[in-house]
Parts: C-alpha cells; sequence; structure tokens
C-alpha cells in the first residue's frame, strides 16, 4: 500500500453517508504511521497527496480499532491533504471543533475533559493563559534549559566512548521523558510504568489493555493531585492544583483534565522526533556534516527535522453543515488533517522534499496549528536545539550499526531501535592525538 500512486490504487468500496461523494472514498491508512518503510525520507510516499490533480477533500472508512471509539472515526471521515485546507480547518474555529479530541479517558467512563486540548474557543484561552507561563520562553531559558542541558551532557558522557547507542530505545525514549517529569514533579521511580501505560493507551490496539492503563495512570494521577494540594512544591502539578483561574480555584474536574492532558503529551512525540531525526542524519550524513561544520544552522535544522517529519494528524469535528469545494459537510462529521501532506505541500514549501536547515518561513503544522498549537511546543523545540548543540560538541561521524534494522513507522509509532555507532578515535579533541 506504500507505493499507491493514484487514487485509483487506493479506492474502496464502502457504504458511506450520503453526503459522500463515491469516486471520494479512499483508503488512507497506509499515510497515518501504520506501514513501516526504510526510506531515507520515509513520508515520501505520501507526497503525491497534494498534488493538483487530488480532491480538496477525501474521505477515508472507519478505524475498526479501540482508537475509533473515542476519535470518532467509527463512521469514517473526511481527510484534507493541501496545505490551505489544513490551515482553514485548524483556524476556523466557527467551523471546526476539537471538543472531544484525545479523551481516551471516556473509554473507562470518565467525563472530565482534556485540557485544554479538547476545549474550543472562548473558554479556551482562559486554561491556555493559566498553563502557557509554564511553558514560556523566558521560562524555559530560565529555569528549564539548565536541567535540559545538565540531562543531555549527562547521558551523552555515558555513551561516547562506547562508540554506539540505541538511539531511539535508550536515549530518544529517555531523554523527553527524564525533563518532563523533572517538570512535573513525577517521582522517578514511576518511568517505566508511565511508559508502559503510555504504550498500552495508545499503540495497543487493545481495548482491555488500553482500559487498564487507563485506570492505572488516572489512579496514579488522582492520588498525586491529592498529595501535592496537601504538600506543595515548586513543580507544575503542584502549581496546577493551587492556582487560580480567572480569580478562582480549578475544579476537580479542571485539575485532573489539565494534569492528564500533559502527561498523555509529554511521553511519545518528542522520543519519536529524536528517533526519526537522528536515522535521517544516519542515513544522509551529509546532513550532520553540514550542522557539525556551521552550529549556528542548528535552529533552522530543528525547524526542518520538525516539518520533514510530522508525527500526528490532528482531527477536528465540523459544528455545522456548510458547502466546502463543493461537497456537503454535515454537523459532527469528522476532519482530519494529513499533515504528511501539507507539510510538503509545494505550493506553500519550495523544493518540499529536500532538508533545508536554511529554509524560510517554515510555518509547518508539525505542532498543528492555530489557538490550539501545542503547548510545550518551546520546550520541544529547546529539547531538540540542546540536543544537537551537545551531541556535535562530543560524537563524531555516526552511521546506522551495520545489520541494523532502519526500518520506520512514519509517524507517532516511529523506530523501537535505532543502534548507531561512531569512531571513538575521531570524537571531538581526540583527533590526531599520539
Amino acid at each position: 500500500m506504500t507505493q499507491a500512486r493514484t487514487l485509483d490504487d487506493i479506492r474502496v468500496e464502502f457504504d458511506a453517508p450520503d453526503n459522500v461523494p463515491r469516486d471520494r472514498i479512499v483508503d488512507l491508512s497506509f499515510a497515518n504511521g501504520s506501514n513501516p518503510n526504510d526510506l531515507v525520507d520515509p513520508y515520501e510516499p505520501f507526497a503525491w497527496l497534494n498534488g493538483p490533480d487530488i480532491p480538496r477533500l477525501l474521505y477515508n472508512p472507519p478505524v475498526r480499532s479501540g482508537l475509533g471509539a473515542i476519535s470518532g472515526s467509527r463512521r469514517g471521515n473526511w481527510v484534507v491533504s493541501h496545505y490551505e485546507d489544513i490551515d482553514r480547518v485548524y483556524c476556523d474555529n466557527d467551523h471546526f471543533s476539537n471538543a472531544g479530541t484525545a479523551e481516551f479517558q471516556r473509554l473507562i467512563g470518565e467525563t472530565f475533559k482534556s485540557i485544554p486540548l479538547a476545549i474550543d474557543p472562548p473558554d479556551h484561552s482562559k486554561y491556555r493563559l493559566y498553563l502557557m507561563p509554564h511553558f514560556s520562553p523566558a521560562r524555559i531559558t530560565r529555569d528549564i534549559e539548565p536541567r535540559i542541558r545538565k540531562v543531555v551532557v549527562e547521558m551523552i558522557d555515558a555513551v561516547a566512548d562506547k562508540g554506539e547507542v540505541d538511539m531511539a530505545w535508550d536515549f530518544g525514549r529517555v531523554y523527553p521523558v527524564r525533563i518532563f517529569m523533572s517538570l512535573m514533579g513525577f517521582p522517578e521511580k514511576m518511568f517505566e510504568q508511565f511508559l508502559d501505560w503510555e504504550w498500552d493507551i495508545l499503540h495497543s490496539g487493545t481495548l482491555e489493555k488500553m482500559q487498564a492503563a487507563l485506570r492505572g495512570v488516572l489512579d496514579f494521577l488522582r492520588a498525586f493531585i491529592a498529595e501535592k494540594e496537601a504538600n506543595p512544591d515548586e513543580h507544575l502539578v503542584s502549581s496546577i492544583a493551587h492556582g487560580k483561574i480567572q480569580g478562582r480555584a480549578p475544579t476537580e474536574d479542571e485539575k485532573i483534565g489539565m494534569v492528564w492532558f500533559l502527561w498523555l503529551g509529554g511521553l511519545d512525540t518528542v522520543a519519536a522526533t529524536i528517533a526519526q531525526m537522528f536515522r535521517r542524519m544516519a542515513l544522509q550524513p551529509d546532513i550532520q556534516r553540514r550542522i557539525r561544520e556551521n552550529p549556528a544552522l542548528i535552529n533552522g535544522a530543528v525547524e526542518e527535522f520538525l516539518r520533514t517529519q510530522p508525527i500526528l494528524s490532528s482531527t477536528r469535528t465540523a459544528t455545522r453543515d456548510f458547502e466546502w469545494h463543493g461537497v456537503q459537510i454535515r454537523k459532527g462529521d469528522s476532519v482530519q488533517c494529513l499533515n504528511p501532506a501539507g507539510n510538503f505541500d509545494p505550493a506553500r514549501f519550495e523544493d518540499p522534499r529536500t532538508f533545508d536547515p536554511e529554509r524560510r518561513a517554515n510555518r509547518h503544522f508539525t505542532f498543528v496549528g492555530g489557538v490550539h498549537i501545542c503547548l510545550g511546543a518551546h520546550l520541544a523545540r529547546r529539547e531538540l536545539r540542546v540536543l544537537l548543540e551537545e551531541w556535535f560538541a562530543r560524537i563524531p561521524e555516526f552511521a546506522p550499526k551495520p545489520g541494523s534494522d532502519t526500518s520506520v513507522f512514519p509517524g507517532l509509532l516511529s523506530i523501537r531501535n535505532l543502534p548507531l555507532v561512531w569512531d571513538t578515535a575521531r570524537m571531538p579533541g581526540r583527533e590526531g592525538a599520539a
């Protein structure tokens, strides 16, 4: 399926609602990160989906899994793959709602909302303003970056002389979660349990495992919030529990809604980005050489890694009946933004498949867009920038370990293992040493 190149290759029969033209019904599961490949650019198989001959609205049949139960996709969804249309879905809050997004907790009968992700304007802003100071660039520079750099240096130094590391499992999986747990104030002993719960919720595809993990994590989070209410500290969970939303204390549902949302969003996305970023550099060494020779490119390189590695494709719900691109959209219809196509739209990005760390106006959708743009975007960028700064200062040119599997799921599943190797004799400061 990853070699599909025309709509005829992916058209399917499905008893869709009567407002869906039959020629728009296609199976786009291959474009949602469920099929691995071993291409240097693993998102290349989706390139044609933003072409001028592709209808601006496609329709994907239902997802038959536990995820469908909370995403609205049991009845199928519209898909937009062109930059301009994705931008509208993310920014047009009058026609598209984020209510109900990623509310896995409903699978066990919970009714609290994931805050602020599943809250629409105007209420969204009060929660965003409540949390945003903890993720502002100034706060990250002042309070969080020293911790980020300390963790990065410690982790790199632990593997530098070994000449190899599993960048996905032993580094990418660990580094951002250590930062996140420190920010939230979670105990380090919960590290592996958190990742197990998160994997079962997002990736197991088994309703029983999802429900068990949800009960486990929500029981823990509620107990942790209660403990911080009794014993405040300087970390984020305590700040959420003791803060004021427009002059009032948050309700119990608001507290768990915010802490749950941060927990869910803080464990996976940066890890997947790191694994794909280092895989791309290992398979395309010219990129790492260019960054190493000119560290001033690091900020632009991070942005380009983000653009070319869109981990998620977000979904919105139509708030009313309306016509769009000659098609009737109905209230309640689900609309998915196919970021792996939009981030490479040639109508927006010149030579979009080329990795260009000097690209200007790099406004991609990896952090989504509109009012729901990722709350932790500044933190994620800083984690990636500091990682590259310290890595290139300590590690020479690296490559995949001979014989290793470099296949990748181009999405949130990403890469479980990525063994990299380098010549320790060529480490910075050692070249030419007698």
